[in-house]
């Protein structure tokens, strides 16, 4: 039996006494089950409080894969579901609704998320500590109200796409542009320590999350996480002074800031992208193109993909 729980970005830890209801969903197909759950966690208003993707004996055995979506106050079912195959763009199996116990779930989904390795790294709880090789690639975030725990396909992907970056180049400044919970600009300086990194999200609690995280993961001194809107912060203003930018947002606001981000990095420099469906990477990497990038990798898991481009060099 494999199990994988997981709390939304952004939402509100509900109170252990709230009455919850779960919205369930059967699957045939894992790739499926973690395409739709990543939508629902990030696509669709309003977010679930917390989400499991579980696989066990107990289930149908021509669809094994089950997602539980667990809400305070639960969206209507069939607008759910019409809203979730257009976005994804394939059929999904009809959801039904069920009420649960009064259990605190996210606090469950921390103490049951199970350790990620992505490349050198190694993204676990404080329940893992002692499970996994510790060293450099040893990255101790907890579940909670930022986004980024490796667990989601976004997250995953630009993990590898850090990892394999850090290896081939060295980055003498990097931002980690929507930081979440953090996870990306700590897994940078562990593996270039001499980089000066910056992580900034919208959001004023991911902002304290990450810096505790930072703090826990003992990357302080290298990191300095701010609160800001895209680049509109007078220490993301520089222009080309960048040579790695990390940017595991959506496909909407990645096409909006994709001039900023090309003012932001150095020429030769480069730029991760992520948290867009499969289906919306043709567009993004055509903005993204006619604002002076190039293509070197694309990366697809469960639906969902990663872009690393180069900003091309100017014409002499």
């Amino acid at each position: 039996m494999n199990s994988a729980l997981t709390t939304t970005p952004g939402a509100a830890e509900p109170a252990t006494s709230a009455p919850l209801s779960a919205i369930l969903f059967d699957f045939e197909d894992r790739d499926l089950a973690r395409t739709v759950a990543g939508a629902l966690e990030n696509l669709i208003d309003p977010p679930p409080d917390a989400l499991s993707v579980f696989e066990g004996d107990g289930l149908d055995a021509d669809a094994p894969w089950r997602i539980t979506a667990y809400y305070e106050t639960a969206p209507e079912v069939e607008g759910l579901h019409q809203a979730l195959q257009q976005i994804i763009g394939v059929e999904v199996s009809t959801p039904w609704i069920e009420a649960v116990p009064d259990l605190n779930w996210v606090a469950m989904s921390q103490a049951a998320l199970p350790a990620v390795q992505a490349g050198r790294y190694w993204v676990h709880g404080a329940h893992d500590r002692y499970r996994v090789p510790q060293g450099p690639g040893a990255i101790l975030i907890e579940a909670g109200e930022a986004f980024g725990t490796a667990h989601h396909a976004t997250t995953y992907g630009c993990l590898l796409a850090v990892d394999r970056l850090t290896r081939l180049h060295r980055f003498r400044e990097v931002l980690d542009l929507g930081c979440g919970t953090g996870v990306l600009a700590i897994a940078v300086a562990r593996a270039q320590p001499s980089a000066r990194i910056t992580a900034s999200d919208v959001d004023a609690s991911s902002v304290q999350v990450a810096r505790e995280n930072i703090r826990v993961n003992r990357a302080g001194s290298r990191i300095d996480a701010i609160c800001a809107k895209g680049f509109d912060h007078p220490s993301l203003r520089a222009p080309e002074r960048y040579d790695l930018v990390i940017a595991n947002i959506l496909a909407a606001p990645l096409i909006v800031l994709a001039k900023a981000v090309a003012r932001a990095v150095r020429p030769g420099g480069v730029v991760v992208l992520s948290g867009l469906l499969t289906y919306q990477s043709r567009e993004v990497e055509a903005v993204y193109r006619a604002a002076g990038f190039m293509l070197e990798q694309h990366q697809r898991v469960a639906g969902w993909s990663t872009l690393v481009l180069r900003r091309r060099p100017p014409r002499l």
